[in-house]
């Protein structure tokens, strides 16, 4: 069977479109020079890979652990002269980090930037019969001018940075359209009103028509003629809420000339009031847990769409509602799981391994950023977007704050629906929330620490020499990260010494986790971390998802009544 075989991105599904992952042929490149030394022309390769899964992985079947400066890739495809007629993309859910994609010895073009989706239009590079797809992806981590998240940028994994991922780690298709064809679509739901509004770009000018669905009964439609964009307002005939556990969502099918694609939506407004975060008018705590996705056999790739459905099922059953996407921009099939399950989530950015003091980080970090958000933008399980986490100061250079404020603008300028963090914990510039870190494991003294945050409305801040707070919605978005090991190696890590007991644990999580629920100014949590990876040993499971202790324990915790909710 071809491994993760599933349409990459149901939110924007045709019929027409070929998987391409799975055997492809193989060659590292530790000169990076073999382009230049002709491996275009070769006919025997040295390996073979399994995409997506990258080569460090023992997925991919090479398990290579070390540096690796530059891979290859070859794939054979064959087209009939009928696919040729219209026109043909390459779809990439992602490759780290700079890609060149080459068709029959032509290059077709390139993209710069780990974590995003990227197409291109390949029609006229095809012939009908055999075509040669070549992919050659540059990756260096230790540059100060690469995102490159939690991958470690030292040989071996050490405290919270891990295994690091080269090349393919997302999945790669081919996508067959008519000429005139839907480019993208963008979802704007108004739960008071009862409408969703559909903006979309195409390429040519027809009939455009967008019909909304609830289990398969027609909602509402509407039909205009387009060229280049058209918006228009479908009135719904049922109000089905998308909600914090119940992610109602209807079906969306649009139609441009002969395109047709198949999409959902959820009815789903987020909004700021004071304190609070509502989501559609009502008050939610935010219940979350970080999450980071990582997997022991594919690293960054999950090995089945089952067990990115089994993620979020284990978050829930542990009683947490949602989570931080943790540096790292999670695949649209994780976020479709979400969506369906009504978990909400931040949109976040693999952002650490990036000198914050330099100017050029903007021109890095902004392109490959909006990328993310005008993807993902139509997932109403997202309900905020985090581009950086917490922006150190970079060899003794203090970070560039016109770097976070410029990153913050332009999110706002691509999505008003959502607020946005310019970096979460440190250090603020520019932000609709104002969140912090505390690792701190005293129940007690964390409870000291933010209880006149409710009775003065003053936020404890560890930094107040660089950073103030003035008054925006607040909660702390990562703390505890307390370890637990089966049995402890000289390199495990977690924060803060360990427990000795079980009860130990778990009277520290709930002494923790109570402290933030009781305070009727914080309108959240976010727990470090579902899971164990690698040698981090401070999840709620371990690092094949097994469970640590009963999960019913942290859902009973977790999941009651928090100060601020309605």
């Amino acid at each position: 069977m071809i491994p993760r075989h599933e349409h990459p991105n149901p939110q924007f599904e045709r019929v027409n479109w070929l998987n391409l992952n799975g055997e492809w042929d193989f060659e590292f490149d530790f000169g990076n020079s073999k382009l230049e030394t002709g491996i275009l022309n070769r006919e025997e390769w040295e390996t073979k890979i399994i995409v997506p899964f990258c080569p460090e992985s023992k997925l991919s079947g090479i398990e290579y652990v070390d540096f690796i400066p530059a891979v290859w890739y070859r794939r054979k495809v064959n087209i009939t002269t009928e696919q040729l007629n219209d026109r043909v993309f390459i779809h990439f859910g992602a490759v780290d980090y700079y890609t060149r994609v080459f068709i029959n010895n032509k290059e077709v073009g390139s993209h710069k930037g780990g974590y995003s989706s990227f197409k291109f239009d390949i029609t006229e590079f095809l012939s009908a019969g055999e075509n040669t797809i070549i992919v050659y992806a540059v990756d260096d981590v230790r540059s100060s001018l690469q995102p490159v998240g939690k991958q470690c940028r030292e040989f071996y994994s050490h405290g919270c940075d891990y295994t690091r991922t080269t090349g393919i780690w997302q999945s790669v298709w081919l996508e067959f359209t008519p000429k005139n064809y839907i480019k993208s679509v963008k979802y704007y739901p108004d739960y008071l009103n009862g409408t969703v509004v559909v903006s979309a770009i195409v390429d040519g000018n027809g009939e455009f028509e967008a019909t909304a669905f609830y289990n398969g009964k027609k909602m509402g439609s509407f039909k205009k003629l387009a060229e280049n964009t058209v918006k228009g307002e479908i009135k719904l005939e049922e109000i089905h809420l998308w909600e914090v556990g119940n992610g109602r969502l209807y079906d969306l099918k649009i139609r441009f000339c002969d395109d047709e694609v198949k999409s959902y939506f959820g009815l789903r407004n987020v909004k700021l009031d004071g304190f609070k975060f509502l989501v559609n008018g009502r008050s939610v705590f935010q219940r979350l847990v970080l999450d980071q996705g990582f997997y022991r056999d594919g690293i960054y790739t999950a090995p089945t769409d089952e067990d990115l459905k089994k993620d979020v099922e284990l978050s829930l059953a542990a009683g947490f509602n949602g989570a931080r996407l943790h540096q790292k921009v999670f695949e649209p099939r994780f976020l479709y799981h979400c969506d369906k399950m009504g978990y909400i989530v931040w949109g976040e950015y693999g952002n650490g391994g990036i000198d914050y003091s330099s100017y050029r980080s903007l021109e890095i970090m902004l392109p490959q950023w909006l990328e993310c958000v005008e993807r993902d933008f139509n997932h109403p399980s997202i309900i905020g977007w985090c581009p950086f986490n917490e922006t150190w100061d970079f060899e003794g250079r203090r970070r560039n704050p016109e770097l976070l404020r410029n990153v913050y603008r332009a999110t706002k300028y691509i999505d008003e629906t959502r607020p946005c963090i310019d970096t979460s914990g440190n250090y603020h510039v520019e932000t609709d929330i104002y969140d912090v870190h505390d690792y701190d494991q005293n129940p007690e003294v964390i409870k000291e620490r933010y209880d006149p945050f409710m009775e003065t409305g003053e936020l404890f801040e560890k930094m107040p020499d660089r950073q103030k707070y003035t008054g925006a919605p607040a909660f702390v978005s990562e703390y505890g990260g307390i370890q637990w090991s089966i049995s402890p190696g000289e390199r495990d890590w977690g924060y803060g010494t360990a427990p000795k007991t079980e009860e130990e644990f778990i009277s520290r999580y709930k002494g923790l986790t109570d402290a933030f629920l009781d305070n009727c100014n914080m309108f959240g949590f976010c727990y470090t971390q579902l899971y164990d990876i690698e040698q981090e040993q401070n999840g709620i499971y371990y690092y094949d998802r097994t469970p640590k202790f009963d999960p019913e324990i942290f859902k009973e915790i977790n999941s009651r009544k928090a100060a601020i909710e309605d």
